[in-house]
């Protein structure tokens, strides 16, 4: 099943289902929210589902066609959102490039981040300043229901009921300072931006595998190819980060767990982020030819199946100055 939520005028939407090939949508017949969904997941799929069913049947009642650009991400505002980092590839290429330091890896690496203004996946990206070192991160996002305190990574895989994918906007320049204060990112992390459309496990064809999506997420930059990254290679799954997150506390539904910058160790494979780019730049060559964003520039991320039908729609963003 795929599912969006369109722009009504609110700030939470109206949840919406999507047809597979993202071409039709339709609202159920009871206005809701994805919010509402996840509070009440066994009672509310059934139906759906058959709304789905419909869809992509060309029978559903009250169908239209499906604009990606009237889509705010599909949960526009979350009770909490925890960005992991999940690709040992990544770390080692910032070492390497940067001389950053090795992080204790023993726990699962996360963050908690800010989730009361997330971005649509067409929506225009207001920042103040070019020179915080504008650069984008392509990551994959899952969605989860109630979690008990002290799950452990085997069941924690049976909360995650939908799957997104994001782009975690990151202000380089102001990252220094805010790591060596030891308490987590406020300036240097803007609002994260989503795809259009969250999909259910079973809508991932296989593709989903040992809580890892077994896809590459495609990153242009300007039309220009940055990586094509594989997301299959977390160095834990999202088993292990919620059950981290879920050690101490239990997680209410509407958590979204982020599994950090998709990095592939694959020759060929590129970038998802420009960071990882500069620092490949620095190691190899000795020299960083690469700016980071500035505005105007557009960037877009997708997730295609092997015959090349979106699983999520595509993130394609300008970077605006905000207003003064």
């Amino acid at each position: 099943m795929k599912l969006a939520t369109l722009k009504n005028g609110g700030r939470d939407g109206r949840l919406a289902v999507v047809s597979a090939d993202l071409a039709l949508a339709a609202y159920p017949d009871r206005p809701c929210t994805m919010q509402a969904l996840l509070d009440d997941w066994d009672a509310m799929r059934p139906g759906l589902e058959a709304l789905y069913q419909a869809l992509n049947r060309g029978a559903a009642q009250g169908a239209f066609s499906f604009d990606p650009a009237l889509a705010m991400a599909p949960l526009p505002r979350a009770y909490q959102w925890l960005d992991g980092s999940a690709f040992a590839n990544h770390g080692l290429w910032m070492q390497r490039g940067f001389g950053v330091p090795p992080i204790d890896t023993t726990l699962p690496l996360m963050y908690q981040g800010g989730s009361d203004d997330f971005l649509g996946g067409r929506d225009d990206v207001p920042l103040p300043d070019e020179s915080h070192g504008i650069d984008c991160e392509g990551e994959i996002v899952v969605a989860l229901d109630d979690v008990p305190m002290g799950v452990d990574a085997a069941a924690a895989l049976d909360h995650v009921k939908l799957v997104m994918l994001a782009n975690d906007w990151s202000l380089r320049a102001l990252q220094p300072r805010e790591l060596k204060t030891g308490f987590g990112f406020i300036h240097a992390k803007p609002s994260t931006s989503f795809g259009p459309v969250a999909v259910t496990l079973d809508e991932l064809d296989g593709h989903w595998r040992e809580g890892r999506l077994h896809l590459p997420v495609r990153v242009d930059i300007n039309g220009r190819w940055i990586g094509h990254p594989n997301a299959r290679e977390m160095s834990v799954g999202f088993g292990d980060l919620v059950a981290h997150a879920a050690a101490t506390r239990r997680l209410r539904a509407g958590t979204l767990v982020g599994s950090g910058t998709v990095s592939d160790p694959a020759e060929g494979a590129g970038s998802a982020a420009l960071a990882e780019v500069r620092a490949i730049e620095n190691a190899t060559q000795g020299t960083i030819s690469t700016p980071f964003l500035r505005f105007g520039d557009r960037v877009r991320m997708e997730v295609n199946t092997p015959a090349g039908a979106s699983v999520f729609g595509a993130l394609d963003q300008k970077l605006v100055q905000a207003p003064a």
